[in-house]
């Protein structure tokens, strides 16, 4: 190998000792055999899902030839057999991680595939909500007993599913309130892999996926009443920056810090949207009828995101500089204020127009004290585009959008160049 090669010459030449050298060269091979690991143990969860499939398309292709009797062993086959597996991991091989997620997975699918088979063997009536409901209720139990990392991840995908397919897909729609039962389920788990695995691939993963399950899955709650959605979402991301900001997020480069993007990039999103005239044209109609409000769920809810969210801020910020405040956590606050004056007025557009601009101005102020082109160029986007919308809604002739949005693009220019050559000169 060539760091035997590179740490012989470095022996030679006196620059390490024998001892060093040694703890380099177990050092890499440690960091390889690790490497392999993983490797393995991926292709063991992906030969799992292949197998899974496999086995299906077989049995589904020979199914109409088959007897009830036969039809019904086929069924529970796979699931038994596959629980005959997971137990002997757990007695045998409950230290290697790829037998246990491989297991996990090959079970999990089993659970699907024989509620589907017998439903469809006995014409058991039913929806793929109540499928996905009874297959996620099983399958729940598999994270904790196997102590497996993929099973979370295919649950909360699951769950997400479930959620989606009650409140969304199915006509007519019904609030999917089982989803935050399933939710709960699987956070002692996920705050578990935290603590425990902070680095691992499945915990950030899995960091991905739980604030992108809770922002698909919150919408399902505002029927009938989707104005005050804007309440429980812009509390929710206001919620998520201030996640991303804490101790054990805060160092994490953005890839890996994922309730900061969503927080970040769905606070500005809501903002473009309320930004709109007619935005608040609409909430005006609805009027201050606080009675009618506290008659519809997601009021509650967004009240409860809010005062968490707002505790959970102060919490954070407690001893600390107002210069260390995340730029986006507080603009929840701010909305709530606005949303109540835009019960009486639709001139509150302006004000977010003004906050548009504001929170624009720190991001780029901010990327440049810290001399990072990602925040610098964020806040630039930012604008960009608040300036763009701006430009659909006016009059203006085509030659001075044009020069205007030349203009922009000289300050993109101009904005990086100046901060590469600052980096230049510090280095």
């Amino acid at each position: 190998m060539s760091i035997q090669k590179d740490i012989r010459e470095l022996i030679d030449a006196g620059i390490i000792t024998p001892e060093t050298a040694q703890k380099i060269a177990d050092y890499y091979q440690k960091k390889n055999s690790s490497a392999s690991n993983r490797l393995f143990m991926a292709f063991g969860i992906l030969g799992a899902i292949l197998v899974s499939l496999g086995i299906i398309l077989i049995i589904a292709h020979n199914w109409d030839a088959l007897s009830r009797t036969t039809k019904t062993v086929f069924a529970f086959l796979p699931l038994v057999m596959t629980q005959l597996l997971c137990a002997y991991v757990l007695l045998k091989k409950s230290d290697s991680k790829t037998w246990v997620e491989s297991a996990t997975t090959l079970l999990f699918f089993a659970i699907g595939a024989c509620i589907a088979l017998i439903s469809q063997i006995y014409h058991i009536p039913g929806n793929l909500n109540s499928f996905l409901l009874i297959w996620m209720l099983l399958a729940l139990p598999l994270m904790y007993v196997m102590k497996s990392s993929m099973a979370p991840l295919l649950y909360i995908v699951g769950i997400t599913y479930y959620a989606a397919e009650t409140s969304y897909f199915s006509f007519p729609s019904t609030t999917s309130y089982a989803y935050w039962g399933l939710l709960l389920a699987v956070l002692p788990q996920y705050f578990s892999a935290i603590r425990s695995h902070p680095n691992s691939n499945f915990t950030s993963v899995e960091n991905w996926l739980v604030p992108l399950s809770i922002t698909i899955a919150l919408g399902t709650l505002g029927s009938g009443a989707g104005f005050l959605l804007y309440i429980a979402y812009f509390s929710l991301f206001g919620l998520f920056c201030s996640i991303g900001n804490n101790r054990f997020f805060k160092d994490h480069k953005l890839i890996n810090n994922p309730y900061r993007v969503f927080g970040t990039i769905g606070t500005v999103i809501l903002l473009f949207i309320s930004s709109s005239k007619r935005f608040w044209e609409a909430v005006a109609d609805q009027g201050a009828d606080l009675e009618n409000w506290m008659s519809y769920v997601i009021f509650w809810v967004g009240l409860g995101i809010s005062l968490i969210a707002m505790i959970y801020l102060l919490q954070q910020q407690s001893n600390k500089s107002i210069r260390e405040l995340p730029i986006f956590a507080p603009v929840f606050i701010v909305f709530l204020i606005l949303f109540g004056i835009g019960q009486y007025t639709s001139s509150v557009w302006i004000l977010i127009d003004v906050m548009i601009l504001v929170v624009s101005m720190l991001t780029i102020i901010s990327g440049s004290k810290k001399e990072h082109l990602g925040i610098l160029n964020f806040g630039l986007a930012v604008i960009t585009c608040w300036i763009i919308i701006r430009f659909l809604n006016t009059d203006l002739s085509f030659v001075i959008r044009g020069l205007l949005l030349v203009a922009i693009g000289v300050g993109f220019f101009m904005a990086n160049y100046w901060m590469l050559k600052k980096r230049k000169s510090h280095e």
